[in-house]
This record gives C-alpha cells, sequence and structure tokens, in this order.
C-alpha cells in the first residue's frame, strides 16, 4: 500500500500527483482509497483541489481522473528547460557533426510529439522545425517509436480522440497497418517516417534508455530524402543509439544533482 508522505497538506498533494502520473491508465477515488488506505473524504477534497488548479482532469464519466494539460505543461517545460540541456545539446551537436544531417531529442504529450532540443545541418536544404513544434505521433518516428511500447489499448486510447489526418499519400492511418507498424518497431528498435509527414522528408528515431523499462524520449535524425533514404537512414543508427545512450547518462547525472 502507498502512503501520500508529506509534512505538508501542499507535499501530499504533490505526492499524490506523483501517484497518479506514475499510472498509464487512469483512476478513481476507489482506486486511490484502496491504494493509499486514506479516507474516502480526505481524498476526495484533494482530486477536487488539483482538478480547479488545472493539474488533473475529470473525464466526462465524472469517475475516472488523468493529468491535466498544467500538468504536463510542467512536464514538458521541465524537459526542454532542464539544467542539463546544455550536455544533451552538446551531444546532439557531436551527432550532427558526424552524420551531417540535423537531429533532435524529443518526447511524447498527448497524442503529439514534442521537439525538445534539436541542432540543424549546415547543408543550405534542410527542415526547419525549432524546440517546442509539435508533430503529429502516428506519422513520425519519434511517436512510432514511443508508441510501440504500449499496448494496443493504450494506443488506442491515445489515437482515437480524432481521425488520423492524411498528411502525404505515405501517412498510414488505419488500425490494421498502423499495428503492424508497431510490432515492426518495437521488434527493430528504431522506427522510420518515410515521408509520411512531410514530402520529402524521412526520420529515424531511436529511443533514450530509460531505467524504468518504458521510455518517453527519442533521439531522431531528419533528412530530405535526396540525401537520405529510409534504406540510407539505417546507416545511421549506430551513432543514433550511441547519441541515445549518452544523452540517458546527462538524464541520469542530471537528476542526482
Amino acid at each position: 500500500m502507498d502512503t501520500l508522505n508529506g509534512e505538508t497538506p501542499t507535499i501530499r498533494l504533490f505526492a499524490l500527483l506523483e501517484l497518479i502520473a506514475a499510472k498509464d491508465r487512469l483512476v478513481t477515488l476507489q482506486d486511490l482509497v484502496d491504494e493509499t488506505g486514506m479516507p474516502k473524504p480526505t481524498l476526495h477534497r484533494m482530486l477536487q483541489q488539483l482538478e480547479g488548479a488545472g493539474l488533473l482532469v475529470r473525464q466526462s464519466d465524472g469517475r475516472h481522473y488523468g493529468t491535466g494539460a498544467r500538468l504536463r505543461r510542467l512536464a514538458e517545460n521541465l524537459l526542454l528547460n532542464a539544467t542539463h540541456h546544455g550536455a544533451r545539446h552538446a551531444v546532439l551537436r557531436h551527432l550532427v557533426e558526424e552524420i551531417g544531417e540535423s537531429c533532435n531529442v524529443t518526447a511524447l504529450s498527448g497524442n503529439e510529439v514534442v521537439y525538445l532540443d534539436r541542432v540543424e545541418t549546415p547543408e543550405p536544404l534542410r527542415f526547419y522545425l525549432r524546440p517546442g513544434s509539435r508533430v503529429p505521433a502516428h506519422c513520425s518516428a519519434s511517436g512510432k517509436m514511443i508508441l510501440s511500447q504500449m499496448s494496443p489499448g493504450q494506443r488506442a486510447k491515445l489515437l482515437s480522440h480524432a481521425p488520423l489526418r492524411q498528411y502525404t499519400p505515405h501517412t498510414v492511418t488505419e488500425p490494421g497497418p498502423l499495428e503492424e507498424e508497431f510490432a515492426r518497431v518495437r521488434r527493430d528498435g528504431f522506427a522510420v517516417d518515410d515521408e509520411e509527414f512531410l514530402p520529402g522528408l524521412v526520420c529515424v528515431a531511436v529511443l533514450v534508455p530509460s531505467p524504468a523499462g518504458r521510455s518517453n524520449q527519442c533521439v531522431a535524425v531528419q533528412a530530405p530524402v535526396m540525401r537520405l533514404t529510409a534504406d540510407k537512414a539505417l546507416h545511421l543508427l549506430p551513432a543514433l543509439q550511441r547519441a541515445a545512450e549518452a544523452i540517458a547518462r546527462v538524464e541520469h547525472e542530471g537528476g542526482q544533482e
């Protein structure tokens, strides 16, 4: 049984947020009572406070709670502006010097991928996507990479809020073919966006290893198809994987400061 430790009511609210954010599913008041052993009226009052602050959101059934937009923005800002950003950026810069194409660190936020960091290639022909930019998860290499770790049910919940948009003739939007792609990505350990989001853009992504097992960050390379085909991109995997491992070490060291 988890207890919500904290010397003040504010810290106990934070502990409740931590408990809910660590789950990959929605929770009910009764779930939290069973897990913490705390009185139902106390937990109900805490949930109301967090919902009122925009940190949690109650679903349409009135029973289930999930993380709110304000909490997700907080998580994104922490990733974007972490004190170890400089070390992470140095890893990306070295990767771009090694392979010669634009590279980025990304994370999943809702059903979109957000760019946490990016270093551009010196080549004159390139696609500009700044840190903070968002791209759809279902047709981006990083999105497919992160989604491949989830169960089919979890992916369906994440992607079913609106019809998946067909960005190019190569965009896959049907559930069956998408699930086949997720299975391949999970098996091979990398994902490819072969002109699925933008015409002429090829991208390959690998996960940043996480001690927790499931990762929410990727390292990816992007380039025009005239310089980087899906087949050629496979030769860049060792460099991407080395950079991902280096960024994992940066994240670990930053968390210990």
